[in-house]
């Protein structure tokens, strides 16, 4: 992707994430970019002016009061590229939100009608906040795009949520995509199923699985950072709603199926990462069964199987994903086949640092042709990149 002589600016609040955006801007400029850094005065607090300044050889905007600079914040919003803002802390999503202009950045943010990536950094608890999440999805309306934030370790200490500010890398990448004017994402609907489904036995028992929604929750995000508008039909997980991606939650495979369905129209792609229920008991007590002695015998039925029965829009491409415990290629050709799939992702639950309730993957591509394509233990982030590359040439 050529991005050599594009102007981005890149906005930092003050959050301590900010020593990231030091090897943001070098990494942008690395590229040809050319690099406009804007400095909240909390920033500035984290971080000299003078360090980004060396960085990107350009110089830096800190206040909208600066000499033989009138305008500047004006200009910066009309005619770059793209407005990166790494850090995004809690507040400064806030300001934006309500479009507010007490300072450089936010008046750029405000008098900005082009594109805007923002990348959060917060404490994990703010980033779950209510206000927070209306925040984002109130710039989400407003075009604004979104990566992360991550798990991982904060200042306070190690969290398992969100909250953590993407890495540089990640960041550039999300840059490079933005950019680009070939995105073959752009625009495009694209539908991801993830999490489990739960069947019910009775009120208060049900049949379902460990799968956490993560590589779902990954597709979905990787997809809308690529510019697709993006469904996500979800089983019950504990993860935070991404924002940007329309959420249909649902509980049983056969709602998942009906959501899916209904999700596809107009859709170019579908990605099966969910993991429903294959069973689901052949009478529902209406009634929590009481604790019997001995042996308890459970009628059990086959759910609607989801890929084989789903009526496949023209042009739609298919990818579904299969959980092995050994023989896993033959069983994936065999799926690939029989639910006319364009692709099937594999992975081996015994796996170690793969399956279900863990962050990491190690999966195998098959498509109908060309040999099987497998990846190493990566990052479920990572697994959902390496997936939209193999797969979008067969866009239609």
């Amino acid at each position: 992707m050529i991005v050599a002589g594009r102007h981005v600016v890149l906005g930092v609040s003050g959050g301590i994430a900010c020593y990231k955006s030091c090897t943001l801007a070098r990494r942008l400029s690395e590229q040809g970019l050319t690099v406009d850094v804007v400095m909240t005065a909390g920033a500035t607090e984290f971080v000299r002016p003078l360090t980004f300044a060396a960085l990107t050889g350009r110089p830096v905007l800190t206040s909208l009061w600066e000499r033989d600079r009138a305008l500047a914040h004006i200009a910066l919003a009309k005619h770059p590229d793209l407005v990166i803002v790494a850090p995004a802390t809690a507040q400064l999503l806030a300001r934006a939100a309500l479009g507010m202009a007490d300072d450089v950045l936010t008046a750029i943010l405000l008098a900005r009608s082009g594109a805007v990536l923002a990348a959060p950094a917060m404490n994990d608890a703010m980033y779950a906040h209510p206000a927070t999440q209306a925040n984002l999805a109130t710039l989400t309306a407003r075009g604004w795009r979104f990566i992360g934030p991550d798990a991982g370790a904060l200042a306070e200490g190690p969290s398992e949520r969100p909250g953590r500010m993407s890495e540089p890398e990640a960041i550039l990448q999300a840059v490079l995509r933005t950019l680009g004017a070939d995105s073959r994402w752009a625009g495009r609907k694209v539908v991801v199923s993830a999490g489990p489904t739960r069947e019910h036995l009775d009120p208060v028992r049900v049949i379902t699985n460990p799968s956490s929604g993560r590589m779902g929750w990954a597709l979905a995000v990787a997809a809308r950072d690529r510019g697709a508008q993006v469904v996500l039909v979800a089983g019950p997980t504990t993860l935070v709603p991404p924002a940007g991606v329309d959420l249909v939650p649902v509980e049983t495979t056969e709602q998942m199926q009906r959501a899916l369905q209904q999700a596809l129209t107009g859709a170019s792609a579908l990605f099966m990462a969910a993991a429903p229920a294959d069973y689901r008991a052949a009478k529902v007590a209406s009634r929590k069964r009481p604790r019997v002695r001995g042996r308890f015998t459970l009628a059990l039925e086959p759910t609607p199987d989801i890929l084989a029965t789903l009526q496949r829009p023209s042009g739609c491409l298919m990818v579904g994903f299969a959980l092995e415990t050994g023989d896993g290629i033959a069983r994936a050709r065999e799926k690939l086949k029989s639910k006319r799939l364009d692709y099937v992702v594999l992975n081996d639950a015994l796996e170690p640092g793969a399956g279900f309730e863990v962050t990491t993957n190690k999966v195998t591509l098959l498509g109908r042709l060309g040999a099987p394509l497998e990846l190493p233990l990566l990052d479920k982030r990572d697994v959902a990149q390496r997936i939209l590359d193999t797969v979008e040439h067969e866009l239609t």
